[in-house]
């Protein structure tokens, strides 16, 4: 097997360069012309969850993933490691089908988290998964409450996946008063990215899946039978997967449900004595309320992660050199801290990356077949919480594809794309007028100061990220 070269992994997040210094192995491109029963079309968690489902079902199936780059060389290698349940998103799945599948998704959401703890423990994943919980908390008066809607429409169907905390209860679990109130999910998990999308990797490897790196599409067909075309080669098959993230922008058929903006994180140094300082080294994921939400957590190795949303805004399809560099916003990042947790905010800092974001009009993922043909299947609109989701969407597609009247195959989250944003160039034009709107709004809620109505306006047609934010509780559903 050859090699990564050492120069394709310097430039990656921190979770890579940490999985591909003990696992660097590169799987050849595609550079003939091949078969399969079922080629998937991107080599992340989606992709990743799916190949070993469908080889679950069926052994003898013959699956081929078709990577462009490394697997989980995208947003899959460069998230920050939280595994949530759906809760937070009990209005948006409603409004798709009503409150029973809302709940029944949430059920199956909580369940993941613990459904991928045992495949990892099965499978000798070490991916550094530990159960601390997260805090979803408020750092300035404008943010309380934002949790109230979903906690009471769920405590009506008789579950309560989080419990409310005030200051004192926080600053005790996280170190920090800078927090006014919150409440605490203790479902939820920590991973090390690099190490499971890794680990999934060489499971999919162990049970018969092929795989072909650095190998991009250039363009399928939509008629049977489908054929791939890649730089230097093509692969014939009868169903195919189209498991692309934020790429899934480039098909026509699954453009109008996304739009592409970048999320951003920073690590630091080990610093152990620091983080025991503040009282977090062994703490709960913390995030606040603003509408490109920020956050924080721990590592096994004694660093900080610090993440924010609302970066780069893409163009159409295309995702650029600005989502493949170290982040340019890590004053932004210690800004977020400062409101935060004060006393990490001047962390050392050891590296930094972005990566592109798959954002759609609900903060839901689209699940379903193509209508030119159901033997081709999709999956994307992660929006930033999709840990939890492609474990979900893996058995999704596998019950799609193998045509199976169960669960996951009506899935309230199985429906056709719709538009939720308008067409490019407006997209792209409108989406850096909401951008600057929702930071302005953001800076001035945390000053004491209201933002003023066009401001409040714009600001709350940005669309559901990982927590939906008081601006936009109520428009949580996709517009036709």
């Amino acid at each position: 097997m050859p090699r990564i070269d050492p120069a394709d992994i310097a430039w990656r997040s921190h979770w890579l360069q940490q999985a591909l210094a003990d696992d660097a192995g590169l799987e050849p491109p595609l550079r003939s012309d091949a078969r399969a029963d079922v080629a998937i079309v991107g080599g992340g968690f989606l992709g990743l969850w799916t190949a070993i489902r469908l080889k679950e079902h069926d052994p003898s199936l013959d699956v081929v993933i078709v990577e462009r780059d490394i697997c989980g060389g995208g947003p899959s290698g460069r998230n920050s490691g939280m595994v949530l349940s759906a809760w937070t998103k009990f209005s948006a799945i409603a409004a798709l089908r009503d409150e029973a599948s809302a709940v029944t998704l949430i059920d199956q959401s909580r369940d993941a988290i613990g459904g991928i703890e045992a495949f990892c423990a099965e499978n000798g994943i070490d991916c550094w998964f530990d159960r601390v919980g997260w805090i979803w908390g408020a750092t300035c008066t404008a943010q309380l409450g934002a949790w109230d809607d979903a906690l009471g429409k769920l405590e009506a169907h008789g579950r309560t996946p989080a419990r409310r905390i005030g200051r004192d209860e926080i600053a005790a679990m996280a170190g920090t008063n800078s927090h006014l109130a919150g409440v605490f999910d203790a479902s939820a998990a920590t991973v090390h990215p690099g190490y499971l999308v890794r680990g999934l990797r060489r499971v999919a490897l162990q049970r018969g899946v092929r795989i072909f790196e650095k190998s991009p599409m250039r363009r399928f067909n939509r008629r049977d039978p489908i054929r791939v075309e890649t730089d230097e080669g093509s692969l014939r098959c009868e169903k195919l997967v189209l498991a692309m993230n934020a790429w899934s922008a480039a098909v026509p058929e699954l453009a109008p449900g996304i739009f592409t903006i970048s999320s951003d994180d920073a690590m630091s140094h080990p610093m152990p004595e620091k983080l025991e300082a503040a009282g977090y080294r062994r703490g709960p994921l913390l995030i606040d309320s603003r509408v490109f939400v920020s956050g924080c957590r721990v590592t096994r190795d004694d660093r900080l992660l610090v993440g924010v949303t609302g970066g780069h805004v893409g163009f159409g399809g295309i995702i650029d050199g600005r989502f493949d560099r170290p982040s340019p916003r890590v004053e932004a990042m210690r800004e977020a801290l400062r409101d935060s947790h004060p006393a990490l905010a001047d962390f050392p800092l050891a590296s930094s990356w972005n990566g592109p974001i798959d954002r759609t009009a609900s903060g839901l993922p689209f699940f379903g077949t193509l209508s030119s043909n159901p033997n081709i299947a999709y999956g994307f609109g992660f929006s930033g919480n999709g840990i939890g989701m492609t474990y979900l969407g893996g058995q999704i597609i596998t019950s799609l594809l193998a045509d199976r009247d169960d669960q996951w195959r009506n899935s309230v989250l199985v429906r056709p794309v719709t538009r939720g944003f308008p067409p490019e160039p407006f997209r792209f034009v409108g989406a850096h007028l909401v951008r600057g709107a929702v930071r302005r709004r953001d800076r001035l809620e945390h000053h004491g100061r209201k933002p003023g109505p066009l401001t409040r306006w714009l600001a709350g047609l940005a669309p559901s990220g990982v927590t939906p934010s008081k601006a936009n509780i109520e428009r949580n559903g996709e517009t036709p």
